[in-house]
């Protein structure tokens, strides 16, 4: 698994998932979504899909010594790290929001703990609509993507919506840190639950999927 991680960083890795950690400075930016940010992360693994076909590398990929469930563990480890590394970004941001631009957001959750949540339930649920969507046919990338971009966007609306109509996020959730602490605390242990639910079953969902794929080398 550790060779084909560094496979994935050194030959599937795409510009596009560097530059979408930048789009988290937009939790700098006054009432803007911050959610969608997290979102942009997924355009990046968008983009390494479609090289990663482009490329045959997945033809590349079957001639090593490495079972086909192997192979969907590393590239799903692969996007994990890049999610996660969208993340601790947007921990910074947020962390250095509260000192240099405090205030509320009115289009949405507030930059604060609760917005860590957010990203991760956006990942997991990503990632449980695309990977076995994608593993059933690995040369089509576009239309898993939008599937899972759909469902990504109704949460952010709905999410959005909380904000205003569900009393325990608006008064409890989104707030300034470090108020109601615990209860931020909790949703964010909550989304970690899920992120890490979502992506097992996809992971199990996808080796099902991509073992039973007809490859044409």
């Amino acid at each position: 698994m550790k060779n084909l991680l560094k496979k994935e960083f050194r030959l599937c890795m795409h510009p596009a998932a560097w530059i979408m950690l930048s789009t988290c400075a937009l939790a700098l930016v006054p009432n803007y979504p911050y959610a969608v940010s997290f979102f942009y992360m997924t355009l990046g693994i968008f983009f390494i899909c479609i090289g990663g076909r482009e490329n045959h590398d997945a033809a590349y990929t079957m001639t090593l010594p490495v079972s086909r469930a192997a192979v969907v563990k590393g590239r799903v480890l692969f996007v994990c790290c890049l999610e996660g590394l969208q993340w601790l970004v947007m921990a910074a941001i947020v962390l250095i929001k509260r000192f240099i631009a405090p205030g509320p957001n009115a289009a949405g959750m507030d930059a604060n703990i609760a917005l860590l949540g957010e990203g991760l339930i956006l990942f997991g649920l990503f990632n449980i609509i695309f990977f076995p969507a994608y593993y059933r046919n690995i040369s089509k990338v576009g239309v898993p993507f939008v599937k899972a971009s759909i469902a990504v966007f109704l949460y952010v609306i709905l999410a959005v919506a909380a904000t205003y109509t569900v009393p325990f996020v608006r008064d409890q959730l989104d707030t300034p840190d470090p108020d109601h602490l615990t209860a931020k605390l909790g949703f964010l242990a909550l989304g970690l639950v899920w992120f890490t639910g979502l992506t097992l079953l996809s992971v199990r969902l996808s080796v099902r999927r991509f073992e039973k794929l007809d490859l044409q080398l």
